[in-house]
């Protein structure tokens, strides 16, 4: 090995060792806290117990969003549907993620979702795509902007480094996440069916 990639590599090591000793939140990418989103206050007190193995992938099948104020309107409407029309303690999800590219903060990684049944809500992150994925798929964005939260995760010790990812349609019947959004999670490398 030459000098050059010998202080080359020193100095990615010297950089990594110095990013692995910052805080696990550090390497999340964007996630928009609720006050920026202007969440309602949530009634939910039920925590998760972490690290979690599971994370089910769903889409709201409303209108998506592709913009961040469109995305900061989109995410009140959930969070309004969810608590006044269905009686909710908070939006269902633990993140939602936006056609912009961002990560919305829903009830986060500590408190348990709705966003599942069969006992699914108090063993997994629910992850929900903004808009209807049955007949067109969510831009790259937005996929990149969901794994890098899926690794913010384990980063952070809120899922296991050896987590499954499920479709809703994996635990409930429903179409969710809709047919094209579930072809994609399909390949990503912690997907069980």
């Amino acid at each position: 090995m030459s000098l050059r990639c010998a202080l080359l590599a020193w100095a990615l090591f010297t950089l990594l060792r110095h990013g692995a000793a910052q805080k696990a939140s550090d390497c999340c990418g964007p996630i928009v806290p609720r006050r920026e989103w202007r969440g309602l206050a949530s009634n939910c007190d039920r925590k998760l117990s972490l690290p979690k193995s599971y994370v089910v992938v769903s889409h709201t099948a409303g209108s998506p969003c592709d913009t961040p104020d469109s995305c900061l309107k989109q995410v009140q409407n959930v969070q309004n549907y969810h608590k006044g029309t269905l009686g909710w303690c908070d939006v269902a999800y633990n993140f939602l993620i936006g056609e912009d590219g961002l990560v919305y903060e829903g009830r986060g990684w500590d408190i348990q979702g709705a966003h599942a049944g069969g006992g699914w809500n108090s063993k997994s992150i629910g992850i929900s795509f903004m808009g209807n994925y049955m007949d067109r798929a969510p831009p790259q964005r937005a996929l990149r902007a969901a794994q890098s939260l899926l690794a913010c995760g384990v980063a952070r010790g809120a899922l296991t480094p050896k987590y499954e990812v499920k479709g809703h349609r994996d635990v409930q019947d429903t179409l969710s996440p809709g047919d094209r959004l579930y072809e994609i999670i399909q390949t990503w490398p912690h997907y069980q069916d």
